[in-house]
């Protein structure tokens, strides 16, 4: 068990969505926050809500940007204390076709989505073992990590790396006193996919008029679609803290990936050897 009172915490993406979500519940517990975010604007509003329950710090950051990750990296730990729980939490959603596949986009979304993490945990890691306090690390991932479910190539290739590597960090870390948990979030009730296609700079993809209708179309509908139907991101940092607490490797936020996931064990039980 991880008791989150009076430690650091560390969030990427905590100024929005699942982050802001994380941000809510541990301040509540007693932890002290540095939130990380490219929204300059969503970082001001976190801080004002969050400030008169705990200590707030907040960060811009490009979690691709390893320099400028192990500046900030100081400076929380210079203003709030060693860092021992780290919720790596940034991410990018939506896709195109396999048609308009680039290695721009590519490096775009294994960037954020996958190399974010690695440079969270590369950055914190050595930091938590040498201070020797335990702590957590959470990583985000998705229930598009535990089966393909049509959420885009590279979205679910990153996803899936973010998975195998926590579980990988659980069995290494278990000597160190530091809990590992991978977040498979299902449908939350964010902005994420409308955010993703107008808010961060990405590379651009030959489209035609009428695939880029398209797109929008889709991202429009998504979107809808998890703010009417998704748990809220309150939910999910309770859940998230309950994880931390309990010392959980997986977290899910509903049931949503069960069928794919079901199907997709036997399909590789199956096709093993008699």
């Amino acid at each position: 068990m991880t008791d989150v009172k009076g430690r650091t915490a560390f969030i990427t993406g905590g100024a929005n969505g699942i982050g802001l979500g994380i941000a809510r519940s541990i301040a509540r517990a007693g932890a002290k926050l540095a939130l990380v975010d490219l929204d300059a604007d969503a970082l001001k509003r976190a801080k004002a809500e969050l400030q008169d329950i705990t200590a707030v710090e907040t960060y811009q950051l490009d979690v691709r940007d390893r320099a400028a990750y192990a500046a900030t990296a100081d400076a929380v730990e210079a203003a709030l204390g060693p860092v021992s729980l780290l919720f790596n939490n940034a991410g990018i959603a939506g896709g195109v076709s396999v048609a308009n596949f680039s290695y721009e986009l590519w490096d775009w979304h294994i960037g954020i989505n996958l190399m974010g993490v690695i440079n969270g945990v590369q950055t914190f890691l050595p930091r938590m073992i040498k201070h020797g306090l335990g702590g957590h690390i959470v990583n985000t991932a998705s229930g598009a990590g535990l089966a393909a479910t049509g959420s885009g190539v590279m979205y679910t290739t990153a996803k899936f790396g973010v998975v195998g590597m926590s579980e990988s960090l659980n069995i290494e870390l278990a000597t160190n006193g530091i809990g590992v948990s991978v977040l498979c979030p299902g449908m939350v009730a964010t902005n994420i996919v409308q955010r993703s296609a107008d808010g961060t700079p990405k590379p651009e993809a030959a489209l035609t008029k009428e695939q880029e209708q398209a797109i929008a179309k889709r991202t429009d509908m998504i979107g809808q679609l998890l703010l009417t139907m998704g748990v809220s991101v309150d939910k999910v940092g309770e859940i998230v803290l309950q994880a931390v607490q309990d010392n959980s490797l997986y977290i899910h936020t509903d049931r949503i990936i069960e069928a794919p996931f079901k199907s997709r064990t036997k399909a590789i039980l199956d096709a093993m050897p008699g």
